[in-house]
């Protein structure tokens, strides 16, 4: 039975003293599944979004371990190590760490790069109850002699389809090549892919699944409509909502959604050269250059941002008023976090999504987990009749181009939808 509140929990008594202090009483439903399973010492696979609290569903049982079982850890090596993929995931993680371990008594340290690695060495050279780490400087530190793996108990491998869209794949094998057989490992994606689900059977001894369905309904605040149009002909139109995006009386931010790393940096460039402020982020870019075009996008001084769906789950910025789908998600769920990225704290949006022929199942998936279809925006030069009607038919046929007047951007096809959101 899941329990329902956390004093149900069998966790030891610091753990539910700094509970009572933080007003926690009811478990999230990763927190409510995964705590009781990893009490029990089982492996697990954690399908679930930032934001469900899984952190707190990993820590919890692994400070309660560490108070059942305490030990001196030995020089340079670590009882816990939690890989996550940026440096700002590895400080919230650390700090939740201390948060519910403040009255347990455990050493922990952070390793990521960016930094000077002196004061991360000097941390390690006594040994840690928990390190929190990203994967280059955890190698480079490893390399140097000045971290060894070989007593980690407890692994989590946390945001991993980040962690592969960056490009760390092969340190993730290196890592895990070096740990213990004899452990207990946790792995967190926020999708599962089959490369995410190939890695994880290698890592992960008969695991536990917990799935957590994503939110699926939309900020009640969002103006959504779909344009049915062909590959070709999704910049021009890009290009004119942003014209009419910048001569508006209040001036509002843009991100665009590109499927690939690729397209992205195509896409901003190509804006950049039609005269639009504009900038892309996505796993090739290093930290700094991700943080610097973020904070240049907050500013407004590029007041387009490219995004891929994996980079710009960090992006929370209140200004953004427009939300373009150059290319349809082809993970449905992708689709209400994408558009939730305007309308926040209360502000209204609009989110235009483009769909050729080739996206046409993606739009039905969309719509699928949405529970509504989107409105259709004809009143454009580059809207295909027969393209919308195959998709309110459900059918497949050829489509010829019938293109129509343009209204300078205009919007058509408006709705509001009212549904419940969590800001």
């Amino acid at each position: 039975m899941t329990p329902t509140r956390f004093e149900a929990l069998p966790l030891a008594a610091p753990l539910h003293r700094v509970l009572r202090e933080l007003n926690y009483t009811v478990p999230t439903p990763i927190q409510a599944q995964a705590i009781p399973l990893l009490l029990q010492g089982r492996d697990l696979l954690g399908c679930a979004q930032t934001g469900t609290g899984k952190t707190a569903g990993f820590a919890l049982p692994i400070l309660h371990a560490l108070h059942e079982h305490p030990r001196q850890a030995r020089p340079r090596s670590c009882r816990t190590l939690v890989l996550a993929p940026t440096r700002e995931l590895a400080g919230q993680v650390g700090k939740s760490f201390a948060t519910y371990g403040q009255h347990v008594r455990f050493r922990h340290t952070l390793v990521y790069g960016g930094v000077g690695q002196v004061p991360q060495v000097n941390a390690m050279r006594g040994g840690v109850d928990v390190l929190v780490a990203t994967p280059g400087r955890l190698l480079d530190l490893i390399d140097q002699g000045h971290i060894d793996l070989s007593q980690v108990e407890f692994f989590v491998l946390d945001e991993v389809d980040r962690m592969l869209d960056m490009g760390f794949l092969r340190d993730v094998k290196r890592i895990v090549a070096l740990l213990p057989a004899r452990r207990q490992s946790l792995f967190f994606s926020a999708t599962l892919a089959p490369d995410i689900v190939d890695l994880a059977h290698t890592i992960l001894r008969d695991p536990a699944h917990i799935r957590i369905a994503p939110e699926t309904t939309t900020a009640e605040n969002i103006d959504q409509q779909v344009c049915f149009l062909t590959r070709e002909d999704k910049r021009p139109l890009l290009e004119q909502l942003l014209r009419a995006q910048a001569g508006a009386k209040e001036q509002k931010l843009t991100i665009v959604f590109s499927r690939t790393k690729h397209g992205a940096n195509k896409l901003a460039k190509s804006l950049c050269a039609a005269g639009f402020g504009a900038d892309a982020i996505h796993g090739n870019k290093s930290q700094a250059q991700r943080e610097k075009a973020l904070d240049r996008f907050k500013r407004g001084l590029t007041p387009v941002l490219v995004a891929t769906d994996v980079a710009a789950r960090g992006v929370d910025v209140r200004a953004i008023g427009l939300v373009v789908n150059y290319d349809l998600p082809n993970e449905p769920e992708a689709y209400v976090h994408r558009i939730g990225r305007t309308a926040r704290a209360g502000a209204d949006g609009r989110a235009v999504s483009f769909c050729s022929e080739e996206e046409l199942e993606f739009l039905r998936e969309i719509e699928k987990i949405i529970r509504m279809p989107i409105p259709r925006w004809d009143d454009h030069a580059w809207h295909i009749e027969a393209l919308a009607e195959r998709h309110a038919r459900g059918k497949t046929a050829s489509f010829s181009k019938t293109p129509k007047p343009s209204n300078n951007g205009d919007r058509g096809g408006r709705s509001r939808f009212h549904s419940r959101s969590r800001r």
